[in-house]
């Protein structure tokens, strides 16, 4: 109760947030597992970018899929044009 109280009624204008680390916490449920074959290389370059944002590798990889399979208002196709432009 005290902790809903301060952030409803706090002036955060007096603290120094200038060393505030990002966090990002994951809720949803991961309950199937994959095994996935990668050349050398990539998974080098997978870990040292997921270690350049500051995640554990696997969490980057599962971001990437994420976002790879993220439905887009308007997807680009390899021609150029969009669904938009598309014929009903």
């Amino acid at each position: 109760m005290r902790e809903i109280r301060f952030v409803e009624t706090a002036d955060l204008s007096k603290y120094d947030f200038s060393g505030m680390v990002s966090m990002r916490f994951e809720l949803k449920r991961k309950d199937t597992s994959i095994s996935l074959r990668l050349p050398e290389e990539l998974l080098d370059a997978v870990r040292i970018n997921a270690k350049r944002v500051g995640i554990p590798y696997q969490r980057f990889i599962r971001l990437a899929i994420e976002r790879a399979v993220k439905p887009r208002i308007h997807p680009q196709h390899t021609d150029g044009s969009t669904q938009k432009d598309q014929p009903l």
